[in-house]
């Protein structure tokens, strides 16, 4: 008897049947032993290692190191959005300033004043803020004397410790362009009639 082998049959769902007759009789050669439980176990073990040997995921070491570079990219970015951001609200300011003393020029113009010589610290409103500027009046060049300097610098603090916007301007004495233009207009008025 030790050189006889004794085959099952597997059905398709992989049990074993309960009839070892019904199996003799019908194949005898298909199954040459039938296999016992730890075998069979270990056939399953082998089958799951070679899947996830074969399978294409991602392993630990890698995941961290993708999220460690997306951390540093998403870093970088937050930080490049708050330079944006601080150098808009800076620029904003920055324009501003630079409207108000140029608001400050036009409106000698309009009132068609000649300011004094010397230094006048005012302040003005704008966009809801507070600005302080220093106007810095002084000679030219012109040996008439009928042009100034006019150096506007703006300051957000009261204390005018850091400037914001600095305007350089000249301005004409309105008064001897008054005089100069009723001359003009006397001249050529009299050449005219004594034609």
């Amino acid at each position: 008897m030790s050189n006889s082998k004794v085959y099952h049959r597997v059905n398709i769902n992989g049990c074993y049947p309960m009839n070892n007759f019904y199996l003799n009789a019908i194949s005898p050669r298909l199954i040459q032993q039938k296999p016992s439980l730890s075998s069979h176990t270990k056939l399953i073990k082998r089958t799951r290692a070679r899947q996830l040997k074969n399978s294409k995921g991602f392993t630990l070491i890698e995941v961290m190191v993708a999220l460690t570079v997306i951390a540093i990219a998403l870093a970088s970015l937050i930080k490049a959005a708050g330079n944006h951001t601080n150098s808009a609200g800076y620029l904003k300011t920055k324009t501003l300033a630079h409207y108000v003393a140029m608001n400050e020029v036009t409106q000698l113009q309009i009132d068609k004043s000649w300011p004094d010589l010397g230094t006048t610290n005012k302040s003005s409103e704008m966009a809801g803020v507070e600005w302080f500027w220093t106007r810095e009046v002084e000679k030219t060049g012109d040996e008439s004397g009928n042009i100034r300097g006019l150096k506007f610098t703006v300051f957000l603090d009261e204390d005018r410790t850091r400037n914001l916007a600095q305007v350089q301007a000249f301005i004409t004495n309105p008064a001897k362009k008054a005089t100069r233009a009723a001359t003009t207009n006397t001249n050529s008025s009299g050449s005219g009639s004594g034609k």
